[in-house]
């Protein structure tokens, strides 16, 4: 049956039917920061669905503060993810979707059925896209295949002269000098990455300070183990990996889905993005953000914030309960952050001291969250106060969704490039007023950070560069 007859057939009705049934609004509850508001669970046939209705931006942008402008700076790309800034200022985009988990139950098929309505329909990149921008001028005249042939990458970081990628199923590298607008040949293997079923496909990347281990965030193969636990080993997790071996050991576990990692600036310490649980009701459970403990476990799927038992987990484990630790910052329930970048003083005041987080937005909530770019203060490097919109507007008070976010990255020369997979879109956030930054303060990409490459002090002359 082709596509344009399965949209007339009665499954569309019944996906209707289902999707008015379920949807009740959700009361509104205050879920943001160490202590999140947690209504009792709520369980029914199917849960709240609300569809993204898709549309194109036209003369529109998204919505930034007073102060700032946004602007597109690359069009009809192939589903961007992750973004990277490199030292000489060129963004690599990372392009691509990946997962082939098969549906288990009718709610699987509504619901993959309702969740695709959302999302784009364009192909698959499977590629690195270069961007340039030669002149600094704002306008990013070169848009090039820097890599192609990948397998739906998504993590991306820069070790000296190591590029790492993460595809959805392998770590890969290239020889990177600056200034190449294509690879030098095909991506070396590093280390195999676990790909079985891939319900959660996304393999985020981060690298240590100084750049001797590098980090995976792998998600779980499920909701809640819907499909037995034999398929979540080494699912739920993140990794640390030796880049001159590519051995690897479990970092930390529970982690139901680590879509973003990136590195502290001068802490070294991780942090990630994760996604929780679903269908225990619209206001459960918070996605999060944390600083990644090693050896600390989550709770996914035994608990969630901290030692809340989900009681769907057969069987049931008081022991995992118990050793479960909470997150260090709610963001709200399903709002699916996927991005996360620390910010710098380029940013400019209040948003200096923080990190940005791309929230793509529900698809089981009424009514609808996330679908925008929120800035989470930190104050003494940990997170302080509510979160603040940044980029919006990517879901209209018509209704229509136009843009979704997804990998944030701050470019240290005062700039937030913002992935958008909806619209196959990168917009670039800037200070309406460049920021001055003292000559003391140098700002300046360091090759060896995090996924992000996110801004640290120049070395001193004397010191060696790493």
């Amino acid at each position: 049956m082709n596509r344009a007859r399965l949209a007339r057939t009665p499954s569309t009705a019944l996906a209707a039917a289902l999707l008015a049934a379920c949807n009740a609004s959700a009361p509104d509850m205050h879920q943001y920061g160490a202590s999140p508001e947690l209504p009792a669970p709520e369980r029914g046939l199917m849960p709240n669905m609300t569809i993204a209705k898709p549309a194109n931006w036209g003369d529109r942008t998204p919505t930034v503060p007073k102060g700032y402008t946004v602007r597109a700076i690359a069009t009809g790309l192939g589903i961007p993810r992750q973004t990277l800034v490199l030292p000489n200022g060129d963004i690599l985009v990372a392009e691509g979707r990946g997962g082939h988990a098969p549906k288990l139950k009718p709610k699987d098929v509504v619901a993959g059925y309702i969740k695709a309505k959302g999302n784009t329909a364009v192909k698959s990149g499977n590629r690195l896209t270069l961007l340039r921008d030669a002149d600094g001028d704002g306008n990013y005249e070169l848009k090039t295949v820097f890599a192609g042939d990948l397998d739906a990458p998504y993590g991306l970081a820069l070790v000296g002269n190591t590029l790492y990628v993460a595809n959805q199923g392998e770590l890969v590298k290239f020889d990177y000098a600056s200034g190449q607008t294509q690879a030098s040949g095909p991506p070396t293997h590093v280390a195999t990455l676990p790909s079985r079923i891939n319900h959660h496909w996304t393999k985020s990347l981060a690298a240590s300070e100084d750049g001797s281990r590098l980090y995976v965030g792998i998600g779980s193969n499920s909701n809640i183990t819907e499909r037995g636990m034999d398929v979540e080993v080494d699912r739920a997790v993140v990794w640390e990996i030796d880049p001159a071996t590519g051995m690897h050991r479990t970092y930390a576990t529970g982690l139901r889905n680590p879509t973003a990692l990136a590195v502290q600036p001068g802490t070294g310490v991780l942090w990630a993005v994760v996604n929780e649980r679903d269908e225990i009701g619209p206001n459960l459970v918070p996605d999060y953000l944390t600083s990644v403990k090693p050896g600390a476990f989550y709770g996914w799927p035994y608990a969630y914030w901290g030692q809340h038992a989900d009681t769907r987990v057969m069987p049931q484990d008081p022991d995992k309960v118990a050793a479960a630790i909470a997150p260090d910052y709610a963001l709200g329930s399903h709002v699916a952050a996927l991005g996360l970048s620390f910010s710098s003083a380029a940013m400019g005041a209040p948003f200096a001291d923080g990190v940005f987080i791309g929230e793509h937005g529900s698809w089981n909530r009424d009514p609808p969250v996330g679908y925008k770019v929120v800035f989470v203060p930190f104050r003494d490097g940990r997170p302080a106060g509510d979160p603040v919109d940044f980029v919006s507007g990517f879901h209209g008070a018509d209704g229509l969704t136009r843009g979704r976010p997804v990998g944030v990255t701050v470019d240290p020369r005062g700039a937030l490039i913002v992935a958008d997979d909806l619209a196959n879109t990168i917009w670039r956030v800037t200070p309406t007023t460049p920021v001055v930054i003292p000559p003391d303060a140098g700002i300046g990409l360091e090759a060896t950070g995090d996924a992000n490459a996110t801004p640290v002090p120049e070395a001193a002359p004397e010191e060696p560069g790493r």
